[in-house]
């Protein structure tokens, strides 16, 4: 039987009639009780929402707070369970748990003809982040990229390509890496966020409205802890047809896997298949750098929420760090 349902998957992302589909549990556990005591503790979990490419069901959460209730910011409309518990907590402790179905994501039926569209109605996509700046060196760069090149669609595909040529995944950053793209331009290696955030500054930076869309990986066998799975890839708008998903780096993350280089048929392979296209094997949690989350965190706004994020006593715990954060993520079939 596993063997049939792995016929059937390779078949039908082989078949650019079929969509492959993926389905599973995902339980999200935490026990802040050993953290500071006699203090506030908030805790913003990312939360899933149904969208036309994954449908999310049997949510449900339990613990021993006093306050949890789901909200969004403001800017980008990203959801978030947030939860409290008052200083006089013993313990801390909540489990979220939800059925995930997820497709995959093709969009390559391009028209010839780009739509036309007015740059003020996608504004907030082309406009810098605090570690994605679009002007200076990034836009001279994203000038040299896209000389010759006509239309968004044109564009968005040479920075793609850019991108796959001139980067690199690094197996030594901490979780998905910060994409602070100053930095990056210098020493191009990182991981999804780093390699995601190239690409938006370059693609805003040509007048392609793009975005990182955050989110974490499912497991393939049952039970999996997917603790560390977050993963970030990219959707630039065409004009005429709506968001289409590219994820420059996760040819980067086989190449490394499979130890290829760039002159490998197999890259020009991952290259094709990453271009409009991601696979069923993950979810959408959130979009939107710079956060102001809701209720407001304490500090600066935060870099993105593809993580749980947490304060005890306005104290920031390190959200890339589940054994001292406490928490896990397990996925099941």
């Amino acid at each position: 039987m596993k063997l049939l349902r792995l016929i059937l998957i390779a078949f039908f992302i082989a078949s650019p009639a079929f969509a492959a589909t993926h389905a599973g549990n995902y339980n999200w556990s935490f026990d802040l009780s050993a953290h500071k005591a006699g203090e506030e503790a908030s805790l913003w979990i990312p939360y899933p929402v149904s969208d036309a490419n994954q449908q999310i069901s049997q949510i449900s959460w339990q613990g021993d707070y006093d306050e949890a209730a789901v909200y969004t910011d403001r800017v980008f409309g990203a959801p978030m369970l947030y939860v409290h518990w008052p200083k006089e907590a013993k313990q801390r402790k909540i489990s979220l748990s939800f059925h995930a179905e997820r497709n995959e994501q093709i969009n390559r039926d391009f028209a010839k003809t780009e739509g036309a569209f007015d740059k003020r109605d996608y504004a907030l996509y082309l406009a810098p982040t605090s570690l994605g700046p679009i002007t200076g060196e990034v836009k001279k760069l994203a000038d040299e990229i896209t000389a010759g090149k006509s239309g968004i669609l044109e564009k968005a595909r040479a920075i793609y390509d850019w991108t796959v040529d001139n980067t690199y995944r690094d197996p030594q950053t901490r979780g998905c890496g910060f994409g602070d793209v100053t930095s990056l331009l210098r020493r191009p290696g990182g991981k999804c966020a780093d390699i995601s955030s190239i690409y938006v500054a370059l693609a805003r930076a040509a007048g392609v409205p793009s975005r990182e869309v955050l989110g974490i990986r499912s497991g393939k066998t049952d039970h999996q802890d997917v603790s560390t799975w977050q993963h970030c890839w990219v959707e630039f708008y065409l004009p005429g047809y709506g968001w289409v998903p590219v994820d420059p780096a996760d040819v980067r993350k086989a190449m490394l896997k499979q130890q290829l280089t760039l002159d490998d048929p197999k890259v020009a392979e991952l290259r094709e298949s990453f271009w409009g296209r991601v696979d069923p094997y993950r979810i959408r949690l959130s979009e939107g750098r710079d956060l102001q989350l809701n209720p407001p965190q304490q500090g600066p706004a935060i870099n993105y929420l593809m993580y749980p994020f947490a304060q005890i006593g306005g104290v920031t715990l390190d959200w890339l760090d589940p054994t001292t954060f406490k928490y896990s993520i397990v996925w099941k079939e």
